[in-house]
Protein backbone atom coordinates (compact mmCIF):
# COMPACT_ATOMS: atom_id res chain seq x y z
CA UNK A 1 0.00 0.00 0.00
CA UNK A 2 1.59 3.22 -1.15
CA UNK A 3 1.65 6.61 1.70
CA UNK A 4 -1.40 8.40 1.63
CA UNK A 5 -3.66 5.52 1.17
CA UNK A 6 -5.08 4.30 4.31
CA UNK A 7 -5.73 8.28 4.93
CA UNK A 8 -7.52 8.23 1.12
CA UNK A 9 -9.75 5.41 2.06
CA UNK A 10 -10.46 7.04 5.84
CA UNK A 11 -11.29 10.49 3.97
CA UNK A 12 -13.93 8.42 1.64
CA UNK A 13 -15.34 6.66 4.41
CA UNK A 14 -16.32 10.09 6.02
CA UNK A 15 -17.57 11.23 2.98
CA UNK A 16 -14.86 13.52 1.72
CA UNK A 17 -13.72 11.84 -1.13
CA UNK A 18 -16.19 12.80 -4.37
CA UNK A 19 -17.74 9.33 -5.31
CA UNK A 20 -19.83 8.67 -8.54
CA UNK A 21 -23.36 8.26 -8.53
CA UNK A 22 -26.02 6.30 -10.43
CA UNK A 23 -26.03 8.67 -12.77
CA UNK A 24 -22.50 9.24 -13.59
CA UNK A 25 -22.27 12.50 -12.07
CA UNK A 26 -19.41 13.44 -9.66
CA UNK A 27 -20.42 15.00 -5.81
CA UNK A 28 -19.53 18.46 -5.08
CA UNK A 29 -15.76 18.08 -4.39
CA UNK A 30 -14.58 19.03 -1.29
CA UNK A 31 -11.25 20.03 0.19
CA UNK A 32 -9.98 16.68 0.63
CA UNK A 33 -6.20 18.48 0.64
CA UNK A 34 -2.76 16.46 -0.40
CA UNK A 35 -3.19 12.85 0.68
CA UNK A 36 0.62 12.11 0.52
CA UNK A 37 3.72 14.22 1.46
CA UNK A 38 5.70 12.06 -0.66
CA UNK A 39 3.30 13.44 -3.89
CA UNK A 40 4.02 17.12 -2.75
CA UNK A 41 7.19 19.77 -3.07
CA UNK A 42 8.77 20.72 -0.31
CA UNK A 43 9.29 24.43 -0.79
CA UNK A 44 11.54 26.05 1.64
CA UNK A 45 10.87 29.30 3.86
CA UNK A 46 12.01 31.50 6.91
CA UNK A 47 12.66 29.15 9.91
CA UNK A 48 9.67 28.13 12.12
CA UNK A 49 9.40 30.25 15.88
CA UNK A 50 8.59 27.69 17.79
CA UNK A 51 6.26 27.22 21.21
CA UNK A 52 3.83 25.33 23.64
CA UNK A 53 1.10 25.81 25.75
CA UNK A 54 2.01 25.54 29.13
CA UNK A 55 -0.66 26.10 31.55
CA UNK A 56 -1.28 22.01 32.75
CA UNK A 57 -5.03 22.16 32.63
CA UNK A 58 -6.57 21.12 29.04
CA UNK A 59 -9.90 21.45 27.99
CA UNK A 60 -11.82 18.20 27.25
CA UNK A 61 -14.07 16.29 24.64
CA UNK A 62 -17.78 16.84 25.93
CA UNK A 63 -18.92 19.81 28.45
CA UNK A 64 -17.09 18.55 31.42
CA UNK A 65 -13.60 19.87 32.90
CA UNK A 66 -11.56 17.79 34.10
CA UNK A 67 -9.34 18.90 36.68
CA UNK A 68 -5.00 19.22 36.86
CA UNK A 69 -2.69 17.86 39.36
CA UNK A 70 -1.85 21.23 40.71
CA UNK A 71 0.96 23.14 38.94
CA UNK A 72 4.34 23.95 40.83
CA UNK A 73 5.35 27.07 38.78
CA UNK A 74 9.15 27.18 39.34
CA UNK A 75 9.57 23.70 38.14
CA UNK A 76 7.26 24.89 34.85
CA UNK A 77 9.65 28.09 35.00
CA UNK A 78 12.41 25.74 34.95
CA UNK A 79 11.51 23.16 32.23
CA UNK A 80 10.52 26.28 29.71
CA UNK A 81 13.89 27.70 30.23
CA UNK A 82 15.53 24.78 28.73
CA UNK A 83 13.17 24.54 25.84
CA UNK A 84 13.86 27.98 24.60
CA UNK A 85 16.36 28.43 21.99
CA UNK A 86 19.30 31.00 23.28
CA UNK A 87 19.36 32.84 20.40
CA UNK A 88 15.36 32.95 19.10
CA UNK A 89 11.70 33.68 20.51
CA UNK A 90 10.00 31.12 22.32
CA UNK A 91 5.96 31.75 22.67
CA UNK A 92 4.00 30.33 25.16
CA UNK A 93 -0.24 30.06 24.37
CA UNK A 94 -2.25 30.40 27.32
CA UNK A 95 -5.28 28.52 27.13
CA UNK A 96 -8.52 28.70 28.73
CA UNK A 97 -8.81 32.82 29.13
CA UNK A 98 -12.74 32.14 29.15
CA UNK A 99 -15.04 35.79 29.32
CA UNK A 100 -17.59 34.01 30.96
CA UNK A 101 -14.65 34.79 34.01
CA UNK A 102 -15.31 38.24 33.52
CA UNK A 103 -12.78 40.32 35.78
CA UNK A 104 -11.38 37.82 37.50
CA UNK A 105 -10.24 36.01 34.55
CA UNK A 106 -8.88 38.90 33.14
CA UNK A 107 -6.94 39.46 35.96
CA UNK A 108 -5.41 35.97 36.08
CA UNK A 109 -4.53 36.31 32.86
CA UNK A 110 -2.86 39.36 33.04
CA UNK A 111 -0.94 37.70 36.11
CA UNK A 112 0.49 34.79 33.78
CA UNK A 113 1.37 37.03 31.03
CA UNK A 114 3.70 38.85 33.41
CA UNK A 115 4.84 36.36 34.97
CA UNK A 116 5.95 34.87 31.45
CA UNK A 117 6.77 37.91 29.64
CA UNK A 118 9.10 39.17 32.49
CA UNK A 119 11.43 35.94 31.94
CA UNK A 120 11.93 36.31 28.16
CA UNK A 121 9.03 34.77 26.53
CA UNK A 122 7.00 35.39 23.96
CA UNK A 123 2.90 35.50 25.06
CA UNK A 124 -0.20 34.56 23.01
CA UNK A 125 -3.34 34.48 24.42
CA UNK A 126 -6.47 31.87 23.33
CA UNK A 127 -9.04 34.46 24.27
CA UNK A 128 -12.04 31.74 24.75
CA UNK A 129 -16.18 33.00 23.49
CA UNK A 130 -17.49 30.47 26.40
CA UNK A 131 -19.98 32.83 27.95
CA UNK A 132 -22.18 32.06 30.62
CA UNK A 133 -25.68 32.08 29.96
CA UNK A 134 -26.23 35.53 30.71
CA UNK A 135 -23.52 36.03 27.99
CA UNK A 136 -24.79 34.11 25.36
CA UNK A 137 -25.75 35.44 22.05
CA UNK A 138 -24.75 38.80 23.16
CA UNK A 139 -22.22 39.82 20.55
CA UNK A 140 -22.25 43.66 21.54
CA UNK A 141 -20.76 42.61 24.86
CA UNK A 142 -18.12 40.13 23.62
CA UNK A 143 -16.97 42.63 21.02
CA UNK A 144 -16.64 45.13 24.12
CA UNK A 145 -14.95 41.99 25.94
CA UNK A 146 -12.61 41.68 23.01
CA UNK A 147 -11.57 45.29 22.77
CA UNK A 148 -11.25 45.56 26.85
CA UNK A 149 -8.74 42.35 25.91
CA UNK A 150 -6.56 44.51 23.70
CA UNK A 151 -6.46 47.56 25.86
CA UNK A 152 -5.57 45.48 29.04
CA UNK A 153 -3.00 43.17 27.20
CA UNK A 154 -1.96 45.54 24.29
CA UNK A 155 0.83 47.31 26.18
CA UNK A 156 2.79 44.74 27.32
CA UNK A 157 5.23 44.40 24.22
CA UNK A 158 5.81 40.94 24.62
CA UNK A 159 2.27 39.86 23.97
CA UNK A 160 2.48 39.07 20.57
CA UNK A 161 -0.97 37.22 19.62
CA UNK A 162 -4.64 36.88 19.95
CA UNK A 163 -6.26 33.98 19.38
CA UNK A 164 -10.24 35.11 19.02
CA UNK A 165 -12.74 32.17 20.22
CA UNK A 166 -11.23 28.52 20.12
CA UNK A 167 -12.08 26.00 17.41
CA UNK A 168 -15.89 27.31 16.16
CA UNK A 169 -16.02 24.43 13.82
CA UNK A 170 -16.35 22.18 16.79
CA UNK A 171 -20.18 22.12 18.16
CA UNK A 172 -20.37 19.28 20.50
CA UNK A 173 -17.55 19.67 23.15
CA UNK A 174 -18.11 23.14 25.43
CA UNK A 175 -14.88 22.47 27.51
CA UNK A 176 -12.93 22.56 24.63
CA UNK A 177 -14.32 24.27 21.82
CA UNK A 178 -16.59 27.21 21.36
CA UNK A 179 -18.62 26.14 18.18
CA UNK A 180 -21.86 24.72 20.03
CA UNK A 181 -22.64 28.18 21.66
CA UNK A 182 -25.27 30.77 20.52
CA UNK A 183 -23.83 32.44 17.95
CA UNK A 184 -19.98 31.43 17.69
CA UNK A 185 -19.58 32.06 14.43
CA UNK A 186 -20.55 35.87 14.43
CA UNK A 187 -18.41 35.94 17.82
CA UNK A 188 -15.41 34.70 16.02
CA UNK A 189 -15.89 37.40 13.00
CA UNK A 190 -16.78 40.29 15.12
CA UNK A 191 -14.14 39.40 17.74
CA UNK A 192 -11.31 39.11 15.00
CA UNK A 193 -12.14 42.85 13.23
CA UNK A 194 -12.60 44.78 16.83
CA UNK A 195 -9.24 42.67 18.43
CA UNK A 196 -7.81 44.32 15.18
CA UNK A 197 -9.44 47.31 15.01
CA UNK A 198 -8.37 48.38 18.92
CA UNK A 199 -4.90 47.20 18.30
CA UNK A 200 -4.38 49.66 15.09
CA UNK A 201 -5.85 52.31 17.10
CA UNK A 202 -4.25 51.94 20.34
CA UNK A 203 -0.96 51.33 18.32
CA UNK A 204 -0.21 47.85 19.49
CA UNK A 205 1.76 46.60 15.81
CA UNK A 206 2.97 43.78 18.06
CA UNK A 207 -0.08 42.32 18.57
CA UNK A 208 -1.39 39.77 15.85
CA UNK A 209 -4.70 38.81 15.26
CA UNK A 210 -6.30 35.31 14.04
CA UNK A 211 -8.67 32.88 14.85
CA UNK A 212 -7.81 28.70 14.68
CA UNK A 213 -9.84 25.46 13.27
CA UNK A 214 -9.79 21.88 14.28
CA UNK A 215 -8.85 19.44 11.62
CA UNK A 216 -11.38 18.33 11.14
CA UNK A 217 -15.55 17.46 11.08
CA UNK A 218 -17.51 16.01 7.91
CA UNK A 219 -17.96 17.72 4.20
CA UNK A 220 -21.14 19.24 5.47
CA UNK A 221 -20.00 20.66 8.71
CA UNK A 222 -16.94 21.91 7.47
CA UNK A 223 -18.30 23.81 4.40
CA UNK A 224 -21.09 25.19 6.76
CA UNK A 225 -18.60 26.56 8.56
CA UNK A 226 -16.22 28.42 6.22
CA UNK A 227 -19.29 29.78 4.47
CA UNK A 228 -20.49 30.98 7.89
CA UNK A 229 -17.12 32.97 7.64
CA UNK A 230 -17.36 34.54 4.70
CA UNK A 231 -21.19 35.31 4.88
CA UNK A 232 -20.64 36.90 7.85
CA UNK A 233 -17.02 38.58 7.51
CA UNK A 234 -16.68 39.46 3.86
CA UNK A 235 -13.12 41.90 3.26
CA UNK A 236 -13.58 42.97 6.53
CA UNK A 237 -13.00 40.11 8.23
CA UNK A 238 -10.47 39.14 5.77
CA UNK A 239 -7.80 42.20 6.09
CA UNK A 240 -8.25 41.89 9.79
CA UNK A 241 -6.43 38.68 10.14
CA UNK A 242 -2.90 38.52 10.44
CA UNK A 243 -2.74 34.16 11.08
CA UNK A 244 -4.88 31.44 10.64
CA UNK A 245 -4.90 29.03 13.30
CA UNK A 246 -4.45 24.64 12.58
CA UNK A 247 -5.06 22.25 15.75
CA UNK A 248 -4.08 18.73 14.23
CA UNK A 249 -4.25 15.85 15.92
CA UNK A 250 -3.28 12.82 13.87
CA UNK A 251 -3.46 9.57 14.89
CA UNK A 252 -5.69 10.64 17.73
CA UNK A 253 -8.97 12.70 16.75
CA UNK A 254 -8.27 12.49 12.81
CA UNK A 255 -7.44 10.24 11.31
CA UNK A 256 -8.20 8.25 14.26
CA UNK A 257 -5.23 5.92 14.15
CA UNK A 258 -2.20 6.07 12.01
CA UNK A 259 -0.27 2.77 11.00
CA UNK A 260 3.74 4.13 10.56
CA UNK A 261 5.18 7.05 11.36
CA UNK A 262 5.32 7.88 7.58
CA UNK A 263 1.22 8.13 7.78
CA UNK A 264 2.29 10.48 10.82
CA UNK A 265 3.81 13.24 8.14
CA UNK A 266 0.89 12.16 5.80
CA UNK A 267 -1.74 13.63 8.20
CA UNK A 268 0.25 16.34 8.66
CA UNK A 269 0.43 17.52 5.19
CA UNK A 270 -3.31 16.36 4.66
CA UNK A 271 -4.17 18.90 7.50
CA UNK A 272 -1.66 21.74 6.00
CA UNK A 273 -2.90 21.66 3.07
CA UNK A 274 -6.85 21.40 3.84
CA UNK A 275 -6.77 24.67 5.84
CA UNK A 276 -5.08 26.21 3.00
CA UNK A 277 -8.28 24.92 0.44
CA UNK A 278 -10.73 25.45 3.34
CA UNK A 279 -9.43 29.47 3.47
CA UNK A 280 -10.34 30.25 0.01
CA UNK A 281 -13.90 29.88 0.69
CA UNK A 282 -13.91 33.06 2.81
CA UNK A 283 -11.09 34.88 0.46
CA UNK A 284 -8.05 34.34 2.85
CA UNK A 285 -4.92 34.72 0.44
CA UNK A 286 -1.86 32.36 0.82
CA UNK A 287 -0.29 35.30 1.81
CA UNK A 288 -1.80 35.16 5.58
CA UNK A 289 0.56 32.55 7.25
CA UNK A 290 -0.74 29.43 9.17
CA UNK A 291 0.12 28.79 12.75
CA UNK A 292 0.08 25.14 13.94
CA UNK A 293 -1.39 26.51 17.56
CA UNK A 294 -2.19 22.75 18.93
CA UNK A 295 -0.30 19.53 17.42
CA UNK A 296 0.22 17.04 19.83
CA UNK A 297 -0.13 13.15 20.47
CA UNK A 298 -1.11 11.81 24.18
CA UNK A 299 0.38 8.91 26.47
CA UNK A 300 -3.06 7.26 27.71
CA UNK A 301 -2.42 3.84 29.46
CA UNK A 302 -1.42 1.66 26.53
CA UNK A 303 0.69 4.04 24.75
CA UNK A 304 4.52 4.51 24.82
CA UNK A 305 6.38 7.25 25.77
CA UNK A 306 9.05 6.49 22.88
CA UNK A 307 5.79 6.03 20.66
CA UNK A 308 5.03 9.57 21.94
CA UNK A 309 8.83 11.13 21.25
CA UNK A 310 8.39 9.14 17.38
CA UNK A 311 5.45 10.58 16.32
CA UNK A 312 6.90 14.44 17.95
CA UNK A 313 10.04 13.72 15.39
CA UNK A 314 7.63 13.00 12.26
CA UNK A 315 5.08 16.15 13.19
CA UNK A 316 7.59 18.67 13.53
CA UNK A 317 9.71 17.55 10.65
CA UNK A 318 6.95 17.71 8.37
CA UNK A 319 6.06 21.04 9.55
CA UNK A 320 9.45 21.98 9.01
CA UNK A 321 9.41 20.43 5.83
CA UNK A 322 6.17 22.01 4.38
CA UNK A 323 6.19 25.43 5.60
CA UNK A 324 7.29 27.01 2.58
CA UNK A 325 4.39 25.19 0.52
CA UNK A 326 1.66 25.95 2.37
CA UNK A 327 3.47 29.42 4.19
CA UNK A 328 3.90 28.14 7.65
CA UNK A 329 5.36 30.53 10.47
CA UNK A 330 5.08 29.01 14.02
CA UNK A 331 4.31 25.81 15.60
CA UNK A 332 3.22 24.90 19.17
CA UNK A 333 3.06 21.81 20.96
CA UNK A 334 0.37 20.92 23.29
CA UNK A 335 1.40 20.65 26.01
CA UNK A 336 4.37 21.02 28.60
CA UNK A 337 2.60 19.10 31.49
CA UNK A 338 0.11 16.10 31.71
CA UNK A 339 -3.04 17.20 33.55
CA UNK A 340 -3.23 13.79 35.03
CA UNK A 341 -0.36 11.25 34.26
CA UNK A 342 -2.38 7.73 34.14
CA UNK A 343 -5.86 8.95 33.50
CA UNK A 344 -7.83 7.35 30.68
CA UNK A 345 -8.81 10.82 29.32
CA UNK A 346 -6.76 11.34 26.37
CA UNK A 347 -6.31 15.22 27.13
CA UNK A 348 -4.97 14.81 30.47
CA UNK A 349 -1.97 12.66 28.65
CA UNK A 350 -0.65 15.10 26.39
CA UNK A 351 2.82 16.30 28.05
CA UNK A 352 6.50 16.47 27.94
CA UNK A 353 6.07 16.03 31.19
CA UNK A 354 4.32 13.95 33.60
CA UNK A 355 2.02 15.78 36.13
CA UNK A 356 5.29 15.08 39.07
CA UNK A 357 7.53 16.93 36.30
CA UNK A 358 9.24 13.92 35.87
CA UNK A 359 10.44 13.72 31.78
CA UNK A 360 8.96 11.61 29.08
CA UNK A 361 10.98 10.79 26.12
CA UNK A 362 9.52 13.39 23.96
CA UNK A 363 10.91 16.50 26.38
CA UNK A 364 14.52 15.79 25.25
CA UNK A 365 13.23 15.64 21.67
CA UNK A 366 11.46 18.54 21.31
CA UNK A 367 14.51 20.49 22.74
CA UNK A 368 16.61 19.05 20.37
CA UNK A 369 14.22 19.78 17.47
CA UNK A 370 13.41 23.82 18.72
CA UNK A 371 17.37 24.17 19.27
CA UNK A 372 17.85 22.64 15.58
CA UNK A 373 15.18 24.29 13.48
CA UNK A 374 13.95 26.93 15.40
CA UNK A 375 14.09 30.70 13.96
CA UNK A 376 17.34 32.39 15.17
CA UNK A 377 15.95 36.23 16.17
CA UNK A 378 17.71 37.34 19.13
CA UNK A 379 15.25 38.87 21.24
CA UNK A 380 15.86 41.89 23.96
CA UNK A 381 15.15 40.03 27.69
CA UNK A 382 14.07 43.08 29.14
CA UNK A 383 11.32 45.19 28.57
CA UNK A 384 11.63 48.37 27.00
CA UNK A 385 9.19 51.28 27.35
CA UNK A 386 8.37 50.01 30.88
CA UNK A 387 8.05 52.05 34.10
CA UNK A 388 8.95 50.68 37.33
CA UNK A 389 6.17 49.86 39.98
CA UNK A 390 6.96 51.89 42.70
CA UNK A 391 5.90 54.83 41.69
CA UNK A 392 2.99 56.98 42.99
CA UNK A 393 0.17 59.52 42.39
CA UNK A 394 0.89 62.95 42.97
CA UNK A 395 -1.00 66.33 42.42
CA UNK A 396 1.44 66.55 39.06
CA UNK A 397 1.09 62.86 38.02
CA UNK A 398 2.69 59.60 38.58
CA UNK A 399 6.50 59.68 39.69
CA UNK A 400 8.37 61.44 36.77
CA UNK A 401 5.40 61.65 34.12
CA UNK A 402 4.48 65.27 35.44
CA UNK A 403 1.06 67.52 33.81
CA UNK A 404 1.59 69.76 31.20
CA UNK A 405 4.93 68.52 29.66
CA UNK A 406 5.21 68.02 25.92
CA UNK A 407 6.03 64.39 24.49
CA UNK A 408 9.49 64.90 24.25
CA UNK A 409 9.76 66.06 28.02
CA UNK A 410 7.73 62.94 29.06
CA UNK A 411 10.28 60.84 27.12
CA UNK A 412 12.42 62.19 28.55
CA UNK A 413 11.37 61.93 31.84
CA UNK A 414 10.09 58.37 31.37
CA UNK A 415 11.42 56.47 28.48
CA UNK A 416 10.58 55.30 24.90
CA UNK A 417 7.25 54.37 25.67
CA UNK A 418 6.30 50.82 24.82
CA UNK A 419 3.11 51.86 22.74
CA UNK A 420 2.01 55.02 20.75
CA UNK A 421 -1.06 56.49 18.52
CA UNK A 422 -2.07 59.48 18.09
CA UNK A 423 -2.25 61.64 21.67
CA UNK A 424 -1.14 58.62 23.67
CA UNK A 425 1.29 56.84 25.08
CA UNK A 426 1.71 53.30 26.38
CA UNK A 427 4.17 52.30 29.26
CA UNK A 428 3.95 48.58 30.29
CA UNK A 429 5.11 48.38 33.79
CA UNK A 430 7.12 45.90 36.17
CA UNK A 431 4.90 43.55 38.34
CA UNK A 432 2.14 44.17 35.61
CA UNK A 433 -0.22 46.35 34.55
CA UNK A 434 0.31 49.58 32.02
CA UNK A 435 0.30 53.44 32.30
CA UNK A 436 -1.65 55.32 29.79
CA UNK A 437 -0.93 59.12 29.15
CA UNK A 438 -3.01 61.41 26.70
CA UNK A 439 -1.99 64.44 25.68
CA UNK A 440 -3.96 67.42 24.35
CA UNK A 441 -3.69 68.41 20.68
CA UNK A 442 -1.22 70.68 21.13
CA UNK A 443 0.86 67.94 22.58
CA UNK A 444 0.90 68.94 26.59
CA UNK A 445 0.19 65.83 28.67
CA UNK A 446 -3.42 66.27 30.31
CA UNK A 447 -4.08 62.58 31.57
CA UNK A 448 -2.00 59.74 33.02
CA UNK A 449 -3.91 56.40 34.62
CA UNK A 450 -2.70 53.53 35.62
CA UNK A 451 -4.19 50.05 36.10
CA UNK A 452 -0.48 48.81 38.00
CA UNK A 453 -1.83 47.49 41.36
CA UNK A 454 1.41 49.31 43.02
CA UNK A 455 0.63 52.47 41.22
CA UNK A 456 -1.14 53.96 44.38
CA UNK A 457 -2.39 57.31 45.82
CA UNK A 458 -2.99 57.31 49.60
CA UNK A 459 -2.58 53.87 48.90
CA UNK A 460 -5.27 53.17 46.79
CA UNK A 461 -4.44 51.62 43.63
CA UNK A 462 -6.15 49.15 41.21
CA UNK A 463 -7.90 46.12 42.81
CA UNK A 464 -8.44 47.92 45.91
CA UNK A 465 -11.93 47.93 47.16
CA UNK A 466 -14.08 50.71 46.81
CA UNK A 467 -14.85 51.00 50.64
CA UNK A 468 -11.07 51.23 51.34
CA UNK A 469 -11.22 54.19 48.89
CA UNK A 470 -14.16 55.97 51.12
CA UNK A 471 -12.14 55.43 54.40
CA UNK A 472 -8.87 57.08 53.22
CA UNK A 473 -11.11 59.49 50.50
CA UNK A 474 -14.33 60.16 52.47
CA UNK A 475 -15.06 63.08 50.32
CA UNK A 476 -15.19 61.39 47.18
CA UNK A 477 -17.76 62.38 45.02
CA UNK A 478 -19.06 60.79 41.38
CA UNK A 479 -17.85 62.59 38.30
CA UNK A 480 -19.52 60.35 35.89
CA UNK A 481 -20.11 56.70 35.49
CA UNK A 482 -17.54 54.40 37.40
CA UNK A 483 -15.45 57.41 38.01
CA UNK A 484 -14.35 58.93 41.56
CA UNK A 485 -13.00 62.71 42.09
CA UNK A 486 -10.64 62.21 45.31
CA UNK A 487 -12.20 65.52 46.83
CA UNK A 488 -13.50 68.92 45.86
CA UNK A 489 -10.28 70.71 43.44
CA UNK A 490 -8.12 68.01 43.77
CA UNK A 491 -6.26 65.93 40.84
CA UNK A 492 -6.66 62.68 41.56
CA UNK A 493 -9.24 60.61 39.43
CA UNK A 494 -10.18 56.66 40.36
CA UNK A 495 -12.29 54.26 37.65
CA UNK A 496 -14.02 52.10 39.29
CA UNK A 497 -16.06 48.74 38.46
CA UNK A 498 -18.10 47.00 40.82
CA UNK A 499 -16.78 47.00 44.10
CA UNK A 500 -13.26 47.38 43.20
CA UNK A 501 -11.19 50.18 41.73
CA UNK A 502 -10.10 49.64 37.80
CA UNK A 503 -7.31 52.22 37.53
CA UNK A 504 -5.74 55.38 39.63
CA UNK A 505 -5.39 58.72 37.52
CA UNK A 506 -4.16 62.37 37.58
CA UNK A 507 -5.55 64.94 35.31
CA UNK A 508 -6.03 68.81 35.22
CA UNK A 509 -7.95 70.46 37.17
CA UNK A 510 -10.19 71.50 34.51
CA UNK A 511 -10.52 68.29 32.83
CA UNK A 512 -11.88 67.03 36.34
CA UNK A 513 -14.02 69.76 36.84
CA UNK A 514 -15.63 69.36 33.62
CA UNK A 515 -17.07 64.97 33.22
CA UNK A 516 -17.15 65.67 29.51
CA UNK A 517 -13.76 66.19 28.99
CA UNK A 518 -12.05 64.28 31.30
CA UNK A 519 -13.88 61.49 29.71
CA UNK A 520 -12.53 62.42 26.48
CA UNK A 521 -9.29 62.09 27.66
CA UNK A 522 -9.56 58.49 29.46
CA UNK A 523 -10.91 57.69 26.03
CA UNK A 524 -7.62 59.24 24.30
CA UNK A 525 -5.63 57.27 26.78
CA UNK A 526 -7.39 54.40 25.67
CA UNK A 527 -9.58 53.30 28.45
Amino acid sequence: MTRGVALVATLAALGWVPTATAQGVSDPPACVGDTSAAAVTAKPGPLLRFGITPLVQAGQIGAVPAPAVPEQPERSNTALERLRPADGPFVLRLNRFFWSDREAGIRRYEALAERFTSRGFLVELQVRYHPDKSQEGDIPAWVAHVREVVRRFGANPRVVALQITNEVNITFSPDSSDGSYAEARQALVDGVVAAKDEARKLGHEQLEIGFNWAYRLDPGQETSFWNGLRDRGGGKFVKALDWIGLDAYPGTVFPPAEATLEDYRDGMVNAMSAIRCYAKIPGIPPSVPIHIEENGWPTPPGRSYDMQADVLDAMVQATHDFRGTYNVTDYRWFNLRDGETGSPQLFQNFGLLEDDYDEKASFARYDAAVQKLSVRDPLPTSRPGCLPSALRFGLRGLGPVRLGRNRAAVQKAAGEPSARAGGRFRYCVAGGGAAHLAFSRPGDLRLVASTARRHRARGIGAGSSLRSLRRVYPRAYNVGRGLLASRRSSRIVFGVRGSRVRFVAAAGRREVQRPRLLRYYLRRAGL
